[in-house]
């Protein structure tokens, strides 16, 4: 209505912030050259980041950038759920529509629970989700990402997110995505908030945490201007140089804030009167200098919200329009309002005026105020974009304090919310609506429906849509929120808040699926392991009618049994599960149950029935029949063919579950999918594609169990080659993921595998002993074998290098027999884990002295047959040194010479620093001149001596035999007669010259090459 009105700003030179400015001058250049960019700019309120950005903006578009403007907006207690994406897009939309619609083409629908235009006409967005709610949040996560990427792929895209500090958490949550997940695209993202309004318990400040560890984000914080710099602001908005009286006034008052510069320097006709006393009163001297009518209009804007569409204020503010029209003329001329940039509405020049002016109300003004937004949006809907009527209805009713008429805007707010998968609104407004309950009247309450406010998740036996709401409907409904949106604590106090108001309640499937929620609950958050939970919900349950509370519990069930104690237990519950969702028809719940009855049916044997079973659900996932845990099928299924050894077919079926699950945005899926891969291409042989996949596991999912497999297989790789220290510290950052509850024998026996691992490379013989007769005294439970196996492996190996060691005879039989009883009671049910039995049992024999070649030949044999490339070339390493051991003829050491160098050629390009220096010093030592290249070098002339390859003196070799006997510089000075400072230059030198890190490792070596006899 006022297009033509001047709206300078008050500041009409732009002062200081040369190299902020520059920083993103260069961000720009870069998204040009088509690495993304993303920024956040933080400042307090006023300090200036609004006009650096106004600034950088206008440039941009002269480079021939597009410019997309989106704000986080105010209502009530909570924001309008992703207010500044969907306002960003609909900017691109309007600058960029072919553009944008070539980018959504085929995800239209999903798209519009952000950007509502995007919709086929007359098709609403159906109640229930097309998938999971929890995959399609993160698929819409995906998608927006995704869009973003394509309109940006020719030109450069600017998008601006004001005023992050009032961002829902919805918004909170996609922004985060973003940054994390931002691979391409000419596009730079800049976020931007008040950093004084970040408070200690702030729902911003984890997000600021957690965006400081991302190397891709660059952090702007805008300081206050200096003098010379207010005197240049004043110069500016004076059109004259200003006198140094007024400067120190101006500067003194205002402490460098630009806001308050403009607003000391305007505050009156003359710049030199008595300023206001209070920040207050300055922020309203100019308001009440406006006319009456234009003051109220300005307090009609004020309780409206950030920004008020010119038909929405005209009905409530009551003047005729030319009155109105003459109100908004004095705001906007004083510089108070400003013209949206987007629509038909005006807002504050600054949020503290605004802020200020809401303060200023009367209590009674303000609930009048909010009625007649209210009511004027009842009698009239169309007055404000159909996509934000829900929200700002219930606020405006909520702040005019009538719950009777709050209590249903706030459930159907709720509704929309969840709609858009805005689950921390959803979860708020629930909130709210518990609230409002007691305060809302009884004929208020007995109107509403489960069906129209919920998803009833509990069946209570009845239809929803006769019986009329209760309590704790919402109460089930917000508990699921919660668990969607990650607020896991307080979904636990609703539900336990339940329980307590269920105890005097006779509906025995409310109390079990509140019991089954608190299992899940007290599981994800670390209280327990959720057993005690589960079989209470089974006891309530107990003489019951069937029905999908049972199917659920049951499946429950079934993974805990899988996770924490698989077995015949396991099973039977995964069997009846099934049975109990085929029963009652829930599709959903059978294909989830299913997925676990088929891994554990792999897991004890029967693995052509399982690996069908999960076949099945993928098919008919990929046939677009089941809504729920889409990815679980390509997390699973990889997962069991490696359990098998069949790690070819588990690569190809996880690059296809990548690919789905970037395809649905599936991303916390997509992490575990790329943790399993990873495991399959270190079996493979392929371990530089295994470290990047790792790298992925982190830019996908924030869920601590797969990163838990990621720095598993990072710790892995690091003792196959020989960096100790690198996997001491992946191990550490395994087991701080993990955690000490629930322990799972998935994560719990890998985890305890590299850690003797770690222990046997650094010669901690009785430590590693220690862990794994304590480990192995718990017992191995059934359908362990594929982690219990490499476990033995590792004790059985440490006690054959440590052979002859003295520090390590004591006790030797005993862990020897432990190891041996413990194997007995492992499963071999493939070829794989029939070759890692033979091989513990070589590797027993050895530490006995009494393994034959032919003992290692028959382990060679079995794994030649398997996708285990490496632990084959640890087994032709053994094979060889058995032979040599054993004399023999120059065929004997022909064939010895082929193994080796078979080990070799896996060896070298991975990287296995110990393996290959365990095969040229074998070579060395057996005068065997191998063929080719040697990672490690190789002298030309073989030594008597194995100690004369790392060039020891007499002495040194002296002090490595009381090193290897677990001597300490003292005792080693005392045994040869030396002071124990040279003990320590000895023991240095040694460990430089052997190219280890420690005594351990030392000893180790000594022990594990025969340099000293036994």
């Amino acid at each position: 209505m006022l297009g033509a009105v001047e709206t300078r700003s008050v500041s009409p030179v732009f002062v200081g912030r040369a190299g902020e400015l520059t920083v993103l001058k260069e961000a720009l250049a870069r998204a040009t050259a088509g690495e993304p960019q993303a920024l956040l700019l933080a400042g307090e309120a006023g300090v200036g980041k609004t006009r650096l950005l106004e600034e950088f903006c206008a440039g941009a578009v002269k480079e021939h950038a597009v410019v997309a403007l989106g704000g986080c907006v105010e209502i009530g207690a909570e924001g309008l759920p992703f207010a500044p994406f969907s306002a960003a897009l609909r900017s691109l939309l309007r600058q960029l529509p072919d553009e944008l619609a070539a980018a959504a083409a085929g995800q239209e629908e999903q798209l519009a629970r952000l950007l509502p235009e995007l919709s086929a006409p007359g098709r609403g967005t159906p109640l229930r989700a097309q998938e999971g709610e929890e995959e399609s949040m993160a698929r819409l996560f995906e998608l927006t990402v995704r869009l973003l990427e394509r309109v940006a792929a020719e030109r450069p895209v600017v998008l601006v997110l004001e005023d992050l500090h009032w961002a829902d958490a919805s918004t909170r949550h996609l922004l985060t995505y973003l940054f994390r997940t931002l691979r391409s695209g000419r596009l730079v993202v800049i976020a931007s908030y008040r950093s004084d309004d970040i408070h200690r318990r702030h729902p911003l400040r984890p997000l600021l945490a957690e965006l400081d560890r991302l190397r891709t984000l660059r952090r702007i914080e805008l300081s206050r201007f200096t003098r010379g710099e207010v005197r240049r602001q004043l110069a500016g908005i004076l059109a004259a140089t200003p006198e140094e009286a007024l400067v120190d006034r101006v500067f003194e008052r205002s402490d460098g804030n630009a806001f308050f510069v403009e607003e000391l320097a305007c505050s009156g006709d003359d710049c030199d009167h008595v300023m206001p006393e209070t920040l207050r009163d300055l922020l309203l001297v100019r308001v009440e200098a406006l006319p009456e009518h234009a003051q109220r209009v300005v307090r009609v804007v004020a309780e409206g919200g950030s920004t008020v569409e010119y038909e929405l204020l005209a009905a409530v503010a009551g003047l005729g329009e030319d009155a109105l029209i003459e109100a908004l003329r004095a705001a906007v001329g004083a510089n108070i309002l400003l013209a949206a940039p987007d629509g038909d509405g005006y807002r504050f020049r600054h949020s503290l005026v605004r802020e200020a002016i809401s303060d200023d109300l009367l209590p009674g003004e303000r609930s009048r105020l909010n009625r007649r937004y209210a009511e004027a949006l009842e009698a009239d809907p169309t007055l404000i974009r159909a996509d934000e009527h829900a929200p700002r209805l219930a606020s405006y009713w909520y702040s005019a304090k009538d719950a009777n008429k709050a209590l249903p805007a706030t459930l159907t707010a709720a509704v929309a919310a969840r709609r858009r998968y805005a689950f921390a609104e959803q979860l708020r407004l629930l909130e709210r609506a518990m609230e409002l309950w007691d305060l809302a009247g009884d004929e208020v309450r007995s109107t509403l429906r489960p069906v129209d406010f919920t998803e009833a998740y509990p069946p209570c036996g009845c239809d929803p849509a006769t019986k009329p709401l209760q309590y704790l409907d919402l109460m089930a409904e917000a508990a699921v929120a919660g668990r969607f949106c990650g607020e896991r604590e307080r979904a636990l106090k609703i539900t336990k808040r339940a329980l307590r108001l269920l105890d005097e309640d006779s509906d025995p499937l409310r109390q079990a699926w509140f019991w089954n929620q608190k299992g899940w609950l007290m599981s994800s958050l670390g209280r327990g392991d959720g057993r005690a939970e589960i079989t209470r919900a089974e006891e309530l349950l107990r003489g019951h009618e069937p029905s999908a509370v049972h199917a659920e519990i049951l499946t429950h069930h079934a993974s805990w049994g899988a996770l924490h104690s698989p077995g015949p237990e396991a099973l039977l519950a995964a069997e009846r599960a099934v049975e109990y969702a085929r029963m009652v028809g829930a599709e959903d719940i059978e294909a989830n149950a299913q997925l676990t009855l088929a891994g554990l049916l792999v897991e004890s044997g029967d693995i052509e029935k399982g690996i069908a079973r999960m076949l099945t659900v993928r098919d008919r996932i990929a046939g677009g029949h089941l809504t729920r845990d889409l990815a679980r099928v390509h997390v699973n299924l990889p997962h069991a063919l490696e359990s098998v050894g069949r790690s070819a077919e588990a690569i190809a079926y996880a690059r296809e579950g990548i690919a789905f699950c970037r395809r649905y945005g599936l991303s916390d899926g997509e992490g575990w999918v790329w943790a399993n891969l990873a495991e399959s291409l270190v079996s493979y042989g392929l371990w530089d594609e295994a470290v990047d996949a790792v790298a992925q596991v982190g830019c996908t999912t924030t869920g601590a169990k797969p990163r838990v497999g990621a720095s598993e297989r990072l710790s892995r790789l690091a003792l196959y080659r020989g960096e100790w220290d690198a996997a001491a510290a992946h191990l550490a950052e395994a087991r701080r993921l993990y955690g000490s509850h629930a322990p799972q024998p998935q994560y719990a026996l890998p985890i305890a595998r590299l850690s003797l691992g770690v222990a046997a490379g650094e010669g901690r013989i009785a430590d590693l002993r220690a862990e794994l007769a304590q480990i192995l005294e718990q017992g191995l439970a059934p359908g362990t074998q594929r982690y219990a196996w490499p476990l033995l492996l590792v004790g059985a190996t440490a006690e054959a290098d440590a052979r002859g060691l003295p520090a390590a005879e004591p006790g030797r039989a005993k862990a020897i027999d432990i190891i041996r009883r413990a194997a007995k009671t492992v499963a071999t049910p493939v070829p794989v884990w029939q070759g890692y039995e033979r091989w513990v049992r070589a590797e027993l024999l050895r530490a006995e002295d009494r393994a034959t070649p032919e003992d290692w030949a028959e382990v060679a044999e079995l794994f030649e047959a398997c996708e285990r490339p490496f632990g084959l070339a640890r087994v032709r390493y053994r094979h060889a040194e058995s032979l040599l051991s054993a004399g023999g003829d120059e065929e004997t050491r022909a064939r010895a010479a082929d193994l080796l160098l078979a080990a070799r050629k896996v060896a070298e390009p991975l990287s296995a620093k110990p393996l290959l220096e365990d095969i040229s010093l074998l070579a060395q030592r057996a005068r065997l001149a191998l063929e080719g290249h040697a990672t490690v070098p190789v002298p030309d002339r073989a030594a008597d001596d194995p100690l004369e390859t790392f060039g020891l003196t007499s002495r040194e070799r002296d002090v490595l035999a009381l090193v290897a006997q677990g001597h300490t510089n003292r005792q080693i000075a005392e045994s040869l007669f030396i002071s124990p400072k040279t003990a320590s230059v000895h023991v240095s030198n040694i460990l430089a010259k052997l190219g280890v890190a420690g005594r351990g490792e030392a000893a180790a070596l000594a022990h594990r090459l025969r340099l000293f006899a036994g």
